[in-house]
């Protein structure tokens, strides 16, 4: 198990720079966790003071109830992947690996399994400066996974990925979490973490929006909808109006209807005589649930607007 209570990092003093405040979430085994935020949101640093890479201004972090310089051996506790290019270019991926599995006692025979799992055996005696971003990728995770630690934190794993290493990943991912392990993943990608993550930690501007299951989270986001297509538009508008309840008209007799259910909008229309052509139920998606909670946390808003000029 992981846990951050009450992390905080401030840079250049009292007047400075507040990255993380007052940050507290426990992340489970069995799960996949996702770390989410915007750019700047301060994910990137409260995993660095979770791995013992920066001392937090206040409050403490843990992984399997010690803090990460407490573990005697580590890589066997907590295997990470912060930036895959922190590798000397000049070394080949088994030597890399080798030299890291040395510093912790780890058998030459675990290297071989690591390289095999992330598919880098036939490139294993290549130079890592002549690697693809893909193939950093994969030499990264397969660091984190050397010492078969009982909690990963990796993140942005699938950058560089084709699609079949985001696939790959995917299911690495959901096997860890399946045999126990604590599985922590950040990333941008909403659709891939909304098949990926059985729980949410979202932040922005260093403070905690969100600490639930995805389900619920997008559940909470209150934008589900309902696609109504109809030739009477205007009469099922009447007498759908209700206070919570709002309707949109996207094109002439289609509608988008918030507030209420198909259920309801269905017994309305046919209580009245108005023909329905479509009703579809639609279900926010995780990245709409995102937008919503965290656009107040952008770091950096950008707008479109004289964008055509």
């Amino acid at each position: 198990m992981m846990t951050a209570r009450h992390l905080t990092k401030r840079y250049g003093g009292r007047n400075g720079k507040t990255a993380v405040s007052d940050l507290s979430f426990t992340v489970r085994p069995g799960t996949v966790t996702g770390f989410l935020g915007p750019n700047g949101a301060g994910k990137s640093t409260t995993m660095r003071m979770i791995l013992g890479l920066d001392a937090p201004t206040h409050g403490h972090a843990t992984v399997g109830g010690r803090s990460y310089a407490a573990h005697p051996a580590p890589l066997t506790e907590v295997g990470a992947l912060l930036e895959a290019r922190s590798v000397h270019p000049g070394r080949t991926a088994r030597h890399h690996l080798r030299a890291l599995a040395h510093t912790h006692g780890i058998p030459r025979s675990r290297v071989e399994h690591v390289l095999g799992l992330t598919g880098l055996t036939e490139v294993a005696h290549r130079r890592v400066k002549g690697f693809s971003l893909g193939m950093g990728q994969r030499l990264g995770i397969a660091a984190a996974l050397l010492g078969d630690p009982a909690a990963v934190i990796l993140d942005e794993p699938v950058n560089g990925l084709d699609p079949e290493g985001v696939l790959w990943v995917r299911t690495l991912l959901k096997s860890l979490a399946a045999e126990g392990r604590t599985v922590l993943v950040s990333s941008h990608l909403m659709s891939e973490t909304a098949l990926t993550a059985d729980h949410l930690v979202v932040i922005g501007r260093g403070r905690l929006l969100a600490d639930t299951t995805v389900t619920d989270f997008v559940r909470q986001a209150g934008t589900d909808a309902v696609k109504v297509v109809t030739p009477d538009a205007s009469a099922l508008v009447r007498r759908l109006t209700a206070p919570g309840v709002t309707v949109t008209a996207e094109a002439p007799g289609h509608l988008t209807v918030r507030g209420t259910d198909a259920e309801h909008i269905g017994r309305t229309a046919a209580a009245h005589g108005i023909p329905l052509f479509e009703l579809t139920p639609s279900t926010a998606s995780l990245e709409e649930a995102f937008m919503d909670l965290t656009h107040d946390a952008v770091e950096y808003p950008a707008t479109l607007e004289g964008a055509a000029a």
